[in-house]
């Protein structure tokens, strides 16, 4: 082990540029290495890293945005701000090698690392890039992405995919039946629409419910203040708003997923080897990352995809009833999903640097 070698990681602005980032810290910190997590100073990456036991430094991080916005310019002043609060925090903690796992906050970091000639690996979840890791692209030496399809300029690119959470790997079907009291041979369909849920989702699922509940046990996940009192007492349905400590046990037991699209959540659904539905968030909502994703995987022969706009009653249950008839055959085409050890291909890159 090697207690003397210090790695930051970074990466924020929403839970997809954080989470996937634990199983990287967890190998490092079992091998010695110190790690810092610099996140921004009004978002939620302090929230989600505080039980990882992890030093965590804060910094103002300007959001780096696509479109025209009043924001933007009070934003402007924020980016230098950061990348002037990062290079401090830099020379005070005097890292071997960055790792970045994207989004606005990640990019005074990143910055300042190439600054300081700190080297800098990087990791795309998505198909194509998003605009922080765009930018970044200059000021890192590895950059590592989820899909062998992915487009970039960088110098030295490796395809890693995504690293998944043990403890979503490690899910028990046994025990998230004991957790919701369940005791029936029923199929199960899981629903979510990601951390916050998904508005028109979470409506066609509750029109859908009762005609849902009489072929599965439905688990939906539907995102804060989200929840609907007047399906409480319909049998065969299960509704939170999130779920935490037992998502990975909730996984093991689904036959059928609906989700969402972005890479994190469609990395987890293949690794787990997971029939499912992907509603990508449209174009409206997106910079139209969640639609390529859903289409790569649609075009594998991994999933199936019901566009948003597409998305009512009628062919939302069509969809998961044709799933549900072929489900062997859905099962079997998962198996061609190539599962990589992610952190350890990741590690090795950080490895290179630290040389």
């Amino acid at each position: 082990m090697n207690a003397s070698r210090t790695i930051v990681f970074t990466g924020g602005g929403t839970a997809g540029h954080v989470l996937p980032t634990k199983p990287v810290i967890e190998r490092c910190q079992l091998r010695g290495d110190r790690v810092v997590f610099i996140g921004s100073k009004s978002g939620l990456e302090r929230q989600l890293v505080e039980d990882w036991d992890v030093e965590f430094n804060d910094i103002t991080a300007g959001k780096l945005r696509r479109y025209l916005s009043f924001v933007n310019v009070i934003d402007a002043f924020r980016v230098p701000i950061g990348i002037l609060q990062a290079l401090l925090l830099l020379l005070k903690l005097k890292p071997n090698a960055v790792f970045s796992k994207g989004g606005y906050v990640a990019f005074p970091v990143v910055v300042a690392a190439w600054l300081l000639r700190i080297p800098v690996v990087a990791h795309e979840s998505d198909l194509s890039p998003g605009l922080a890791t765009r930018l970044c692209t200059r000021f890192v030496r590895t950059q590592c992405v989820s899909f062998g399809q992915t487009k970039t300029n960088a110098k030295r690119v490796v395809v890693t995919g995504t690293p998944i959470r043990a403890e979503l790997l490690a899910g028990d079907a046994e025990r998230a039946k004991s957790w919701l009291k369940l005791d029936t041979r029923s199929k199960v369909l899981v629903v979510v629409g990601g951390s916050l849920g998904a508005e028109a989702i979470n409506q066609v699922i509750h029109l859908s419910i009762k005609e849902l509940a009489q072929e599965f046990v439905v688990i939906h996940v539907c995102g804060k203040g989200n929840l609907d009192e007047n399906l409480r007492t319909v049998e065969n349905y299960f509704q939170f708003e999130y779920i935490d400590e037992h998502w990975g046990d909730v996984l093991a037991l689904a036959d059928v997923v609906v989700s969402r699209s972005g890479a994190n959540a469609l990395f987890e659904l293949l690794s787990m080897r997971k029939p499912n539905l992907l509603i990508p968030l449209p174009l409206a909502q997106s910079r139209g990352d969640q639609i390529e994703n859903a289409k790569l995987a649609e075009t594998s022969g991994w999933s199936v995809v019901l566009p948003q706009d597409e998305c009512n009653q009628e062919s939302l249950i069509a969809k998961i009833s044709s799933i549900l008839e072929n489900l062997t055959q859905w099962q079997a085409k998962l198996q061609t999903f190539e599962v990589k050890d992610s952190a350890s291909l990741i590690v090795a890159e950080l490895d290179q640097v630290l040389k």
